[in-house]
């Protein structure tokens, strides 16, 4: 799993506030047809009993297709439904905590939003970071996006796989390279989009190719 985190360019997230729960296993196998490396469940406003319910209807579907699932905010559900991530915030449970829960063979994301938060993310012991949000987005409205500029410095900080989150979409995806970033994660784009296996797919391209 950590080689599959080293080698993935392309994170997306099943995030609810954009996509319908009935639509979730659409959804995941065409994000995961188009092309995404790693895909995230993000159900802020659901029960674990719900996110867990979620989890187990993409679990067939990343599987079969090779994708990596990560839990959001959930160890406990990630370690009920055997995802092989899972992903926490700065306002979660630390580290160490969710590892305690889930078991060594699952992976442990963190969210970070500056350069210190990034540092202190991987001597947390962190397998990756995500790294953001670099542009405003509706995905969370509260957080002040802190821009490409330390892109290049957190990645000679920071030895971790790092996913630069927040607001990248195809009309950034040039400028977010050309700041440094090597792997991104797409929420909004991706699900809104007319044709979304079409979407990941172009746009995972653009990240292989240039």
């Amino acid at each position: 799993m950590l080689t599959a985190l080293q080698n993935a360019r392309l994170y997306g997230i099943v995030d609810l506030g954009y996509c319908r729960a009935d639509d979730v296993p659409a959804m995941t196998r065409a994000l995961c047809e188009g092309g995404v490396d790693i895909l995230q469940l993000r159900a802020k406003k659901l029960p674990a009993v719900d996110v867990e319910e979620l989890a187990l209807q993409m679990l067939p579907i990343t599987r079969a297709l090779g994708v990596p699932l990560v839990i959001n905010d959930h160890p406990q559900v990630a370690a009920s439904v055997g995802s092989e991530g899972v992903h926490v915030g700065q306002d979660d449970d630390a580290v160490a905590y969710a590892r305690s829960i889930v078991g060594p063979d699952c992976f442990v994301g963190k969210s970070t939003h500056s350069l210190a938060q990034a540092i202190a993310a991987q001597e947390e012991g962190a397998d990756y970071i995500g790294f953001g949000p670099l542009y405003a987005t509706g995905t969370k409205p509260d957080y002040v996006p802190i821009g490409i500029h330390d892109i290049a410095e957190v990645h000679r900080l920071v030895q971790l796989p790092i996913y630069c989150i927040g607001g990248v979409n195809p009309a950034r995806i040039d400028e977010v390279l050309h700041a440094g970033a090597q792997r991104v994660v797409v929420v909004s784009a991706f699900l809104q989009a007319p044709d979304v296996q079409e979407s990941v797919r172009e746009l995972k391209n653009r990240l292989l190719h240039g």
